[in-house]
């Protein structure tokens, strides 16, 4: 029996359109897909994954090059098809038992984001050898605390960087326990630059 959404992958230039769609769907409005068409015609998109389920993209993020400091990454954005946000997918499964107290725990592994997030965490727990040259020194996310920190991003590491945006919502995710001490530059496309 499958357990949730298949591993996350790249996105191709094939998948552009149904990520576009992902973005127009999951947000309020189309600022995250002119984002995300802005990072990769400056050249800033560093990388896309996408979570498939069922021949559609489940789940997307990107990450992209920051400006400042060298080797760091932003995540931005990150978006879970609204239909199955929250485990829903779950719900609609008939391979799941609904109901009962064990139903919450059954959910988790077809939360999205979650299994999302908890893989690019995995990379960083993972010796540094095993991702030599392919993955960021740090990933800098902003968003709320009380959901990233619960996939290895923390809020303490990051309060003594210097940032154009409130460091109650800057997290970052890199190995090791110190506290860096930098200015964030983000790509150009965050503040509406081309």
């Amino acid at each position: 029996m499958v357990v949730g959404p298949d591993f996350s992958s790249s996105v191709k230039e094939e998948h552009f359109d149904e990520v576009e769609a992902l973005l127009l769907a999951a947000f309020p409005t189309d600022a995250e897909a002119r984002l995300v068409r802005q990072l990769r015609a400056d050249g800033d998109m560093l990388a896309e994954f996408q979570k498939p389920w069922d021949g559609r993209i489940g789940g997307y993020y990107a990450l992209s090059r920051m400006q400042a400091p060298a080797g760091w990454a932003c995540l931005a954005p990150m978006a879970v098809r609204p239909e199955w946000q929250g485990g829903r997918l779950a719900e609609r499964n008939p391979n799941m038992e609904a109901g009962g107290p064990e139903d919450e725990s059954n959910r988790r592994p077809w939360r999205f984001g979650t299994r999302m997030l908890r893989e690019l965490a995995q990379c960083y727990e993972m010796p540094a050898e095993a991702f030599e040259g392919q993955l960021p020194e740090t990933i800098v996310v902003l968003g709320k605390p009380s959901f990233y920190g619960r996939y290895g991003f923390s809020l303490e590491r990051a309060q003594k960087l210097k940032s154009p945006y409130p460091l109650e919502y800057t997290l970052i995710l890199r190995r090791g326990d110190d506290v860096p001490e930098a200015e964030l530059i983000y790509p150009r496309a965050f503040s509406g630059g081309s």
